[in-house]
């Protein structure tokens, strides 16, 4: 199975704000930047959007490392809040999507 490195980063102007995303996916000698914006978003929106667009571009299966600078990113995969979310219907504790 093919290793990809995947490099992110979001943020925003104001919070919520104009914001953006990039990637950089590495495999090998190949590299692929991707990047996007939103006219009102927040920063965190921005940090994991950039992950979820680097997922997508991948076209098969793979081993990944990712790194992001983001302790909200980081935070959903390591504490599993992103499986508490999803087991919630995509709603926070208090019930708010």
């Amino acid at each position: 199975m093919k290793r990809v490195v995947i490099y992110t980063d979001g943020a925003c102007s104001g919070n919520p704000g104009v914001g953006g995303w990039g990637a950089v996916l590495i495999y090998g000698e190949a590299k692929k930047e991707i990047s996007g914006a939103e006219k009102m978003t927040t920063n965190n929106r921005m940090e994991v959007f950039a992950v979820i667009a680097a997922l997508e571009a991948l076209k098969e299966p793979c081993i990944l490392t990712i790194y992001s600078d983001s302790r909200y990113l980081i935070d959903t995969m390591e504490k599993g809040w992103l499986d508490r979310w999803r087991k919630n219907g995509w709603k926070n504790k208090t019930g708010n999507p």
